[in-house]
């Protein structure tokens, strides 16, 4: 029997988050995930008179593919895929599996190829700006286990963050944007991070269940060689199956020009060197999603953490905030600044606006009272 709050969470992204039109494409790209996810999509799609498209895929088959992966195979692969992707008007990319660290013996010159010639390829140029698109994770036992709870539990708390009322969210965001718009310079304090950067004329998006569920933050991008000074990560980030604990990164005229972690920071470095914009920020961010106060090492989640910011090294978004920052990759680092994780400030042009995870200004704080 289908659980009904899965019919909930499709006509969620269905209707609101892509707002699928009748005779309009979807891509349903389903990555180990319970199929009857996928059912609840595609009755919702047909709903609304929409055509679904599906792909299902096996993390332990995409393992292999990269770990034998060559750029000539990769390309084709990609082409392939590109040919679809023009064709959609949307994409929903829903994203599990049994075992978060599946691809961590994946060679970091593999990592390479695939994010290049297939990530890059398909999803950066052609999803990203071209397609109304939102990206899941899909709740699992791995999941529950590693954010530290128990199946039922953790499967009660993801229907509440992803079904969260993004309306009011959106309504709230939106002095918090008018602020951003008209700031000039940014800067952070806190244990470990002492930074400053512009973020002048770049534009300033909220997100507000319309590319993420769960979602809840605003985005920029710092004015590129702006940044100094040195950023503390306190939320384990894992990524090509490795986590990262404790990332510390110092930044001068806008590059990275140290950068280490309590474990892995060779690997650290290695990714980084993996172009000239991978050293560079492409994305500045501050979480906003009261249902989500605490790190699972999953970054669709832990990018949304209220009193949280983060970072992007890598590729900015060109169509939405783009600093000119161009990268391979695109690395989401989270820093929390509530209590329980330090505490800490965030100041647009000397004005205190958040203080130990709390906005401050009279306007912003219907964001800490939804």
């Amino acid at each position: 029997m289908m659980d009904p709050r899965l019919n909930d969470l499709a006509k969620t992204i269905v209707n609101y988050s892509v707002n699928l039109k009748k005779g309009e494409k979807i891509l349903i790209e389903a990555v180990g995930i319970d199929p009857q996810a996928v059912v609840a999509m595609i009755r919702a799609v047909r709903k609304r008179g929409g055509i679904p498209l599906v792909t299902l895929k096996e993390p332990v088959v995409m393992r292999e593919i990269m770990m034998g992966a060559t750029v000539d195979g990769i390309k084709l692969t990609a082409s392939c895929e590109a040919f679809r992707m023009k064709k959609m008007d949307a994409y929903v990319g829903i994203r599990s599996g049994s075992n978060i660290y599946e691809q961590s013996d994946v060679p970091s010159e593999k990592m390479k190829i695939y994010s290049a010639h297939w990530m890059k390829a398909v999803h950066l140029k052609i999803r990203v700006p071209h397609t109304r698109w939102v990206v899941m994770r899909f709740p699992n036992p791995s999941m529950a286990q590693q954010a530290g709870m128990s199946t039922e539990a953790f499967e009660d708390f993801y229907f509440k963050v992803c079904t969260v009322d993004y309306g009011a969210l959106s309504r709230a965001m939106n002095p918090l944007v008018k602020r951003m718009e008209k700031t000039d310079r940014v800067s952070i304090n806190g244990k470990g991070t002492d930074v400053e950067f512009s973020i002048s004329k770049i534009p300033v998006i909220k997100c507000d269940g319309k590319m993420n569920i769960p979602d809840g933050e605003v985005f920029t991008a710092p004015v590129r060689e702006s940044i100094n000074g040195v950023v503390t990560f306190n939320t384990p980030s894992v990524y090509e199956g490795v986590t990262f604990d404790n990332i510390r990164l110092e930044f001068k005229e806008g590059r990275v020009v140290k950068a280490e972690c309590a474990n892995h920071t060779r690997r650290l470095n290695e990714i980084l060197d993996c172009d000239k914009g991978a050293r560079y920020v492409g994305e500045f961010a501050i979480g906003v999603n009261p249902q989500i106060t605490r790190p699972m090492k999953d970054t669709l989640f832990d990018e949304k953490i209220a009193g949280s910011f983060h970072m992007a090294l890598g590729n900015a978004y060109e169509d939405e905030a783009d600093n000119r920052n161009r990268s391979q990759i695109h690395w989401d680092l989270v820093a929390i600044q509530t209590p329980r994780y330090g505490g800490g400030e965030i100041r647009f042009d000397g004005d205190l606006i958040r203080k130990k995870g709390k906005f401050v200004p009279p306007s912003l704080k219907g964001l800490d009272n939804l």
